[in-house]
């Protein structure tokens, strides 16, 4: 077998073992992030020379933001609890700061192009960044019937700003537990 023949079979075998964790990881009771990512608004450049932007299941990034740590846990009814702290601006004159911002957390559900989103309501950030969600998801653009439900497969939650569902930049994203009580498909 050659390098080439080797890789690509390794690469295979990679995302396999990463899909095959994902699944293990599942259970009917609830679906778990522990920890967050802060956003990177820009991820290189495109083939015409124009800023390429970190745009995640169609939400376009904010301005630079960290965020402390993260953990969300979403239940088979569609309960949320997310915890969130250091929610603050990366960069320019307010770095630092909350700028003021309230936010909502938003799920989505399926792969790219074909995933469904959920959302609720949202809370404003305390000044030091903080904030926590206590709520239920509902699908955004959908008939008020279709309530969220488990496994949730290729499970993606962004933190956006404002308090409109389905509306709003994201500033951070939460990070899958994949391990015990996680149902990630």
């Amino acid at each position: 077998m050659n390098s080439k023949t080797w890789m690509g079979v390794a690469l295979l075998a990679l995302v396999t073992l990463a899909f095959t964790s994902m699944s293990f990881a599942q259970d009917a009771t609830s679906l778990n992030f522990n920890g967050g990512i802060g956003v990177i608004n820009v991820v290189g450049q495109n083939p015409d020379a124009t800023v390429k932007f970190n745009v995640v299941r169609g939400v376009s990034p904010a301005g630079p933001w960290r965020i402390g740590s993260l953990t969300a846990s979403i239940k088979a009814d569609g309960h949320i609890s997310v915890v969130g702290r250091g929610l603050l601006l990366a960069a320019g004159e307010g770095v630092g700061t909350n700028a003021n911002a309230s936010v909502h957390a938003t799920l989505f559900c399926g792969a790219p192009g074909s995933f469904t989103a959920f959302d609720e309501a949202g809370v404003k950030l305390d000044i030091a960044g903080n904030f926590a969600i206590d709520a239920f998801l509902t699908q955004v653009d959908g008939p008020a019937s279709n309530t969220f439900s488990l496994p949730c497969e290729s499970p993606v939650l962004l933190i956006r700003s404002g308090a409109t569902q389905g509306k709003g930049v994201w500033f951070a994203a939460g990070i899958p537990a994949l391990g015990q009580g996680s149902a990630v498909n």
